[in-house]
């Protein structure tokens, strides 16, 4: 591979298409958002996001960690050169969201599905949009 091509942002490589490429922007935009409310929560901490906290047997003061985390991660996934790592770490991060739920018995489709729904979001607009992550998973 060149040096020029090295240093092209992910997000504008060759060889995806412009079809591609916002089809996979917008799925993760989806993501994002999403992601960015949840952190946001988590750093204002309203009733609701510590009643919520408790319910699913975590202890209130890792609230502000989690939302840090948090936001951590989303700065990772962003940022094209570090777009795979954040997509990594957000994997991890929504597997322990999984294994919560499931510890609960909350329900399959509505709660610990969710997780996997948000990851496929992550992962499927990352995958159209960035050729590099296209050739390490060569789903078509």
């Amino acid at each position: 591979m060149s040096a020029s091509v090295e240093s092209t942002p992910a997000l504008f490589t060759t060889g995806v298409s412009n079809k591609a490429q916002w089809t996979g922007r917008i799925l993760s935009g989806i993501a994002v958002l999403f992601l960015l409310f949840d952190a946001i929560g988590k750093l204002m901490q309203p009733e609701a996001v510590i009643k919520g906290t408790a319910e699913l047997g975590w202890p209130t003061d890792v609230i502000l960690t989690l939302g840090i985390l948090q936001i951590l991660c989303l700065i990772a996934y962003l940022i094209p050169r570090t777009a795979v790592l954040g997509a990594i770490l957000w994997t991890g991060y929504l597997g322990g969201a999984i294994a919560t739920h499931v510890r609960i018995g909350n329900p399959l489709f509505s709660h610990i599905l969710f997780p996997v729904y948000i990851a496929l979001l992550i992962w499927g607009g990352l995958w159209l949009r960035d050729r590099r992550v296209r050739a390490l998973l060569p789903i078509a």
